[in-house]
């Protein structure tokens, strides 16, 4: 097993190195309105007239900083710099402050909305930035969207975060974070989100109120979020917390299961890293529900309609190789160990674009590739791939 995950290391390692951050570097940089282009297709076909997301940009952002950060090497030093000059530039409302949500490729504003999980997203990789490069103006945009989350989106009664706001902080009817989201008023996905860009702000910002809302978030998913009974994450909520949807997303269990543990760490609460560590086990389990025998996780399934979605979307793979190591370094049962190794022969045989370079978006059950979906897009980004080649570079040791 030690040499298999020594060897998975220096596969991941050179996946990152040889595939995705070079991909990302020839194909998506705009030399003529600057930043980066907004859409390449699932056939590899550039999209010139794409919109820009701000959660793509800030997904950028966070990617090649963490590769300054973690490969330290000066080569993607140039490109973190151009998504955070771009972003600085257009994404940031200077009236109202926060970030827009959606961008025309000349830079011009075509959504203004605030939605709080890109403000998340956004302070997770103005943090990052911070933390490559030292440059202050990253960590104030970082607090900045901190202090704004916590004064529009904090509900001081019912506790948790608000969805979506017009770009001058009225809350919207329309909360939804996609066409296939549920329109209610608290989700799951925003307050993981929450916790990711905290997390990250709290190793570099000791601050006593930040101090305070991660633990409350953790807090939020293991008693509101987490379902005690099934141990997986239900997704929507009305304002008092009342459970709105069945759906089960294998995805998302996973990812939460290793996000939480991580900024248990980072607070230095060893009471609640405990309690944590024994809750992730439990929601790794509860994902592996959606394991299938060819190694890979499936999307999703809803109890109530019977529907499942069985494709292997790219970012539910990524994250199932992250948290299932999670739970085999807490646990020491090999069966994760195996799933991780498992997951990424899976991914190398079906996701990985051997001919185009990058990831496809998604493999069906028979394992044909999505070329359908984007390569690059408003959700499609580098941020999951890369990030679980870092995670596994930094967990497993040599």
């Amino acid at each position: 097993m030690k040499y298999n995950l020594l060897n998975l290391r220096q596969e991941v390692r050179e996946e990152l190195l040889h595939n995705i951050l070079p991909w990302w570097m020839e194909h998506m940089p705009d030399d003529r309105t600057g930043g980066f282009h907004g859409r390449i297709d699932g056939k590899g076909e550039l999209k010139g007239d794409a919109s820009r997301g701000g959660v793509l940009n800030a997904r950028i952002l966070w990617t090649f900083s963490s590769a300054v950060r973690q490969l330290k090497n000066e080569l993607y030093l140039p490109f973190a710099t151009r998504a955070f000059d771009y972003i600085q530039q257009h994404f940031i409302d200077p009236e109202q402050g926060g970030t827009y949500w959606e961008l025309n490729p000349d830079g011009s504003v075509k959504d203004p909305k605030k939605q709080i999980y890109a403000q998340a997203f956004f302070a997770y990789a103005f943090t990052e930035y911070f933390r490559a490069t030292g440059d202050n103006r990253a960590l104030a945009n970082a607090r900045q969207l901190f202090h704004l989350i916590e004064e529009k989106s904090f509900d001081k009664e019912k506790n948790g975060y608000f969805e979506a706001y017009s770009r001058d902080w009225q809350l919207l009817d329309d909360r939804r974070l996609s066409a296939k989201d549920a329109n209610e008023k608290k989700t799951m996905n925003t307050h993981l989100h929450i916790l990711e860009a905290y997390t990250n702000l709290f190793r570099v910002w000791k601050d006593d109120v930040l101090r305070k809302q991660l633990h409350n978030l953790i807090e939020l998913f293991l008693s509101n979020i987490l379902n005690q009974q099934t141990h997986h994450l239900s997704l929507f909520f009305d304002e008092e917390w009342n459970r709105k949807s069945q759906r089960i997303s294998y995805g998302h269990d996973i990812e939460a299961a290793w996000l939480l543990v991580e900024a248990a760490e980072v607070l230095g609460d060893k009471a609640l890293l405990r309690k944590v560590e024994q809750r992730s086990v439990w929601v790794t389990a509860a994902a592996a529900e959606g394991w299938q025998p060819d190694g890979s996780l499936i999307n999703e399934t809803d109890p109530a309609t019977g529907h499942t979605d069985s494709n292997r979307d790219w970012w539910v793979q990524a994250e199932a190789m992250v948290g299932f190591y999670n739970a085999y370094s807490i646990s020491g049962d090999e069966k994760y160990a195996q799933q991780v190794l498992d997951t990424w022969e899976y991914v190398k045989l079906y996701l990985i674009d051997r001919q185009q370079g990058e990831w496809f978006w998604a493999a069906s059950p028979e394992g044909q590739p999505d070329t359908v979906n984007d390569k690059a897009g408003f959700w499609k980004c580098p941020y999951h791939n890369s990030r679980m080649c870092f995670e596994v570079m930094q967990r497993i040791k040599s």
